[in-house]
C-alpha cells in the first residue's frame, strides 16, 4: 500500500496518490494532471478511479483531463450531477484498488454532494478518510457555498453537524485523517498548519467535534465569522461540474512570448489586462502603465481569483526569466484560461524599445513616521477583517479598505486624496496600490515592510487582541 499526499502551498491544497497491487486511485488531482500520470508510469502501475471529494470551489480540478488520459472512472458522491461522464456512486458503495478498499461517505453539509472516502486496508481495517472539505485539522468546511432558494447555510451547517456526528466521529481515533486543505485555504476559518492529522486529536481539539456540542451551538460557531466567498468561487464550481478546456492546450495558448511591440499590439487591441506577476520591488521600481501587480511568490491565485472577476479576462503576463510556465499553470488552476503571452525579455526589453514606464512611489517607516507625526495624511489598512480588528494604527484618519473587496469599495475613496497603504508586509498593498492606479487614483504612498515595520517603530497601535475572542 502506497499513499502520497501532493500538497499544494499556494492553493493550501491536498491531492491523493494512493496505490496497491498496480491499480491506483486519485483524489482531488490539480489541473494539470501529467504528474499523476507519469508518477502510475513510474510505478508500472495504471490509475483505475479519480475520487472527487466534492465540487471544488477554490480551485479548477484536473478529474476531466485525467480521465481522457487514462481512462479511469471520475467517482462523486451521492446527488452530484455532471455534464461529463461519472459514475454517481450510493452512501457506502465500495471500490477496490489492488487489496484495499475504498468506501464513500456521504457527508453533505460543506455541499450536498460532498463526500468522505474511508480506506480500508488488506486487513479489513479502517486505516484513513479522505474528508474533503468535511473535515479539516482544526476546523470544518464553510456551510456556506451551496445556498439555494430551498436551502441556506443554517440547513447545510445542520446538515454538516449530522455528517461529522454520524459518519465520521463514530469511526476509530486512530484513524487517519487526510484533508483535502490547510492553513491559508478560504474553504474554512481556523484550518491547522498540519495537513495530516490523526480523528482522535482532532476529536480533543477541534473546536466542531466537542462531544458535549448541541446542534444549535455547532451552527452558531462554525457560520461566526465567516467572511464571503471570493466572487470566483462559484464559477471555479461550475467549471468543475460542467467540464473545461484541456490544460495542455490552455498552457501552450498562454506561454507564448511576444516583442514589445507585440505585447503591446494585443494588449491595446484585445482589451488585455496587463498581470505584472514580479516581486513587489521590481514592480515599484518599473512596470507597464496601468499593468496590475500580483506576484507569484505570494497567495497568487486566490488573490487573482478574488480580484479579476471575468474568468475570460484576456491576460499577458510580465515575468520573471523562466516564470511563463508555471503563471500560466497557477492562473489555470482557478480557471483564468484565457492567457495570451508574455513579455519577451520582461522589463528590460520593455525600456529597451523606448516603451512607456511607471513607478510606485514606496517609503520607508521611518520616513513614513515622520509624516504621520507632522501632517494630516490619510491611510488605507488593507488587511483582512481580523487582521485589522486585532491590531491597527490608531487615529481617525486610519481607513480599513480590506483588498478582499476593493471593487466594491472603490467609490468610498477620493482620487484627489493622497493615501497611505500598508498591509501586514507588503504584497497586498502593492497589489492594491497597483490596482487604485490603474483606475485613476494617482496619489498614492506604499508603505514598505507594512504593518511589520510598522509594530517595530514608534508609532502608536491599538492594543493586540486575540483573534479567537473577536
Amino acid at each position: 500500500m502506497k499513499i502520497e499526499q501532493i500538497y499544494t502551498g499556494c492553493l493550501a491544497q491536498g491531492a491523493y496518490y494512493i496505490e496497491s497491487k498496480g491499480e491506483v486511485a486519485i483524489i482531488d488531482p490539480l489541473r494539470e494532471t501529467q504528474q499523476y500520470v507519469d508518477k502510475a508510469n513510474n510505478e508500472n502501475a495504471k490509475i483505475k478511479y479519480i475520487f472527487e471529494t466534492h465540487f471544488h470551489a477554490d480551485f479548477v480540478s484536473g478529474h476531466v483531463d485525467l480521465a481522457k488520459k487514462t481512462g479511469a472512472t471520475i467517482v462523486f458522491g451521492p446527488n452530484a450531477e455532471t455534464d461529463y461522464k461519472a459514475h454517481i456512486a450510493k452512501d457506502n458503495e465500495t471500490f477496490k484498488i489492488g487489496d484495499l478498499t475504498i468506501k464513500v461517505l456521504h457527508t453533505p453539509g460543506h455541499t450536498l454532494e460532498s463526500s468522505t472516502f474511508l480506506l480500508i486496508d488488506e486487513n479489513g481495517k479502517d486505516h484513513a478518510v479522505f474528508s474533503g472539505d468535511t473535515l479539516f485539522l482544526g476546523d470544518v468546511g464553510r456551510p456556506d457555498l451551496a445556498i439555494k432558494s430551498d436551502l441556506t447555510k443554517e440547513d447545510l451547517a445542520g446538515m454538516l453537524f449530522d455528517s461529522l456526528r454520524n459518519k465520521i466521529m463514530t469511526l476509530p481515533d486512530d484513524i487517519i485523517v487526510y484533508p483535502a486543505h490547510g492553513a491559508g485555504s478560504a474553504c474554512g476559518k481556523n484550518l491547522s498548519k498540519e495537513t495530516v492529522g490523526v480523528l482522535g486529536d482532532e476529536k480533543k481539539t477541534n473546536y466542531a467535534l466537542r462531544a458535549d456540542m448541541t446542534r444549535d451551538e455547532f451552527i452558531k460557531e462554525v457560520l461566526d465569522g465567516i467572511a464571503p466567498p471570493p466572487q470566483y468561487f462559484a464559477k471555479n464550481a461550475m467549471m468543475n461540474k460542467s467540464g473545461y478546456d484541456n490544460f495542455e492546450t490552455i498552457l501552450k495558448k498562454g506561454d507564448i512570448p511576444l516583442s514589445p511591440e507585440a505585447f503591446e499590439t494585443i494588449a491595446n487591441n484585445e482589451d488585455a489586462l496587463v498581470l505584472d506577476v514580479r516581486n513587489e520591488q521590481d514592480f515599484t521600481n518599473s512596470h507597464i502603465p496601468n499593468s496590475i501587480s500580483i506576484g507569484l511568490q505570494g497567495s497568487f491565485a486566490p488573490w487573482v481569483g478574488a480580484l479579476i472577476t471575468d474568468l475570460k479576462q484576456p491576460i499577458l503576463l510580465v515575468v520573471p526569466e523562466g516564470k511563463a510556465e508555471e503563471a500560466v499553470t497557477r492562473l489555470s488552476r482557478v480557471g483564468y484560461d484565457n492567457t495570451l503571452g508574455y513579455l519577451e525579455g520582461g522589463m528590460d526589453s520593455w525600456i529597451a524599445a523606448g516603451k512607456e514606464i511607471e513607478t510606485i512611489n514606496s517609503i520607508s517607516v521611518d520616513e513614513f513616521s515622520k509624516r504621520y507625526n507632522s501632517e494630516d495624511i490619510q491611510i488605507l489598512d488593507v488587511r483582512k477583517d481580523g487582521e485589522y480588528k486585532s491590531e491597527h494604527l490608531k487615529g481617525d484618519h486610519v481607513k480599513h479598505f480590506a483588498l478582499d473587496y476593493i471593487n466594491n469599495n472603490m467609490s468610498s475613496i477620493d482620487k484627489n486624496q493622497t493615501y497611505y497603504i500598508y498591509c501586514a508586509g507588503g504584497y497586498r498593498s502593492l497589489i492594491a496600490t497597483s490596482i487604485l492606479k490603474a483606475r485613476g487614483f494617482n496619489h498614492l504612498i506604499d508603505i514598505a515592510g507594512g504593518f511589520g515595520a510598522i509594530k517595530n517603530s514608534t508609532l502608536p497601535t491599538t492594543d493586540y487582541v486575540c483573534p479567537s475572542t473577536l
